[in-house]
């Protein structure tokens, strides 16, 4: 037996249900981690986690379901890749020929913008303001290269007065006339010594409709005002943005332009430029529906060689990118004093040899273009 209580303790502990009892509990918090801490209890849940699961499994969803979603995007970027090579439409353009310039370093494109109005319905002929002229001349004559220097474009003004075979020296724009894409691309080889290796064209109203399937048209910049009636522009000094019918307008102007041809052809390589920056617009490129629209309207509008595919264009596209951006070389073949008077043919463009030459060798070798020749 223990020791006995005093009879004086025993008759002054608080019962239970006293206040005193009440005061000397322990409080709340304290009796729950004893409780928690008995035999058979769960463990405790950490501060935060609630009933769910944990931040580390959301993780591991979050990064499945962006896996998925990246997954899906480039399957649907692969399948309008192969459905818009599917459709390309391709031309004979390219051909052999005694006296063909030997390959090059390097590949050669050469970009060409048909006037050609067959296609246009008459409403469409007022209101682009290209008249009923049933004539298939050029517009637009560029030759992109690109290799280990980085890419270069350079134009063929349309009044260039060249040899055009068969038909004796001519403005160049008429070698598409005579003997459509094949010649105008023989013409072009011999006039500069570069094998072409690919060849793309683009008409009126595919210009139009590329411009117009990109968010906002393109934007374009002039230092001076630019009124022509017979292009449709007018446009005040600055920058705008611009749909399809004002970038032809924008595009075609040359009678009010005093620098007439040349002015014309370094407004066409600053709407390829923007053009280059419109298709590359995260605007286009991360929204499905409006790159199939964008894919669908420049497949329908162009017209490539026979062994021209969606992977040259791409690696096209990408060297156009790099010109917008600074990256390469913009340039027009050096000229005369423009405006000579030939009798008939009218006022011609005569390239100067010693500049042309040494433009068109560079490009042969992928060399970098030299300076004096590169304006």
């Amino acid at each position: 037996m223990g020791r006995p209580i005093p009879p004086s303790w025993s008759s002054s502990w608080p019962g239970p249900s006293s206040t005193l009892y009440r005061a000397r509990r322990p409080p709340w918090w304290h009796r729950r981690r004893i409780a928690r801490s008995l035999p058979g209890r769960r463990p405790p849940r950490r501060r935060g986690a609630g009933s769910g699961p944990s931040r580390l499994a959301w993780l591991r969803w979050l990064l499945v379901a962006l896996l998925v979603l990246v997954l899906l995007v480039v399957a649907g970027g692969v399948g309008l890749y192969v459905r818009a090579g599917q459709e390309l439409q391709h031309v004979d353009a390219l051909g052999d020929y005694a006296g063909r310039p030997a390959a090059g370093r390097g590949t050669n494109w050469l970009l060409v913008g048909s006037d050609s109005r067959a296609e246009l319905t008459p409403e469409q002929r007022k209101e682009l303001h290209v008249g009923n002229n049933e004539v298939r001349n050029t517009d637009t004559i560029m030759v992109l290269h690109y290799g280990d220097h980085g890419p270069s474009l350079v134009s063929l003004p349309r009044d260039s007065y060249v040899p055009v075979p068969g038909y004796g020296s001519r403005k160049i724009n008429e070698a598409y006339a005579d003997g459509g894409p094949r010649l105008l691309t023989r013409t072009v080889e011999q006039a500069t010594g570069l094998r072409i290796d690919r060849y793309a064209e683009v008409s009126f109203l595919g210009l139009v409709q590329v411009v117009d399937a990109l968010p906002d048209g393109v934007r374009l910049c002039l230092e001076q005002p630019l009124r022509d009636e017979r292009s449709g522009a007018d446009f005040p000094a600055g920058c705008r943005r611009m749909n399809g019918t004002q970038a032809l307008a924008y595009v075609r102007a040359r009678y009010a332009d005093p620098q007439g041809d040349l002015g014309r052809v370094k407004r066409q390589r600053r709407l390829i430029g923007a053009l280059a920056d419109g298709m590359t617009d995260s605007r286009v490129l991360l929204d499905p529906f409006r790159l199939r629209r964008v894919l669908d309207v420049s497949v329908a509008a162009l017209r490539v060689d026979q062994q021209a595919g969606m992977a040259q264009l791409l690696d096209m596209g990408w060297a156009m990118k790099q010109i917008s951006g600074g990256s390469g070389v913009a340039t027009t073949v050096p000229v005369r004093q423009p405006g000579v008077m030939v009798a008939g043919a009218g006022s011609v463009l005569l390239w100067e040899e010693n500049g042309a030459s040494r433009l068109f060798r560079a490009l042969r070798h992928d060399d970098p273009i030299p300076t004096s020749v590169a304006k």
